[in-house]
Parts: C-alpha cells; structure tokens; sequence
C-alpha cells in the first residue's frame, strides 16, 4: 500500500541524500501524473526541494 504523500516522502529521499537522481525525479513525476492534482503538503515539499536546489544545497545528478 502507498502511502498518502508519496511526493514529500521523495523529496524528503532527495533532501537526505542532498541529490535529485533521474530516478527520483522519474517518480516524482510519475506520482503528479498518476494523481492529476498536488496536495498542499507536496507542493510545499516540492518548493523547499526547488529552494534547496537553488541555495546550491542539493544537486541535480545524471546517475547515482
């Protein structure tokens, strides 16, 4: 069973391992298609993922 905020919990991946991979992005995106809509909690988390990413915290990589 999936839990409810799939979007924060990979975020939260992202922002452990201070890396956005292909593959969490991949499923990030799966999860917007799959949902068709974004809950109040993984737009905040997708906001403090983007505003990491722009503080040079976190890193856009090509592979794992």
């Amino acid at each position: 069973m999936r839990t409810r905020f799939v979007i924060r919990q990979l975020v939260e991946k992202a922002l452990h391992i201070k890396k956005l991979t292909p593959d969490i992005e991949s499923e990030i995106n799966y999860e917007l298609t799959r949902l068709g809509y974004i809950s109040d909690v993984d737009y905040e988390a997708l906001e403090l993922l983007m505003s990491e990413m722009d503080a040079g915290r976190i890193q856009l990589v090509a592979s794992c």
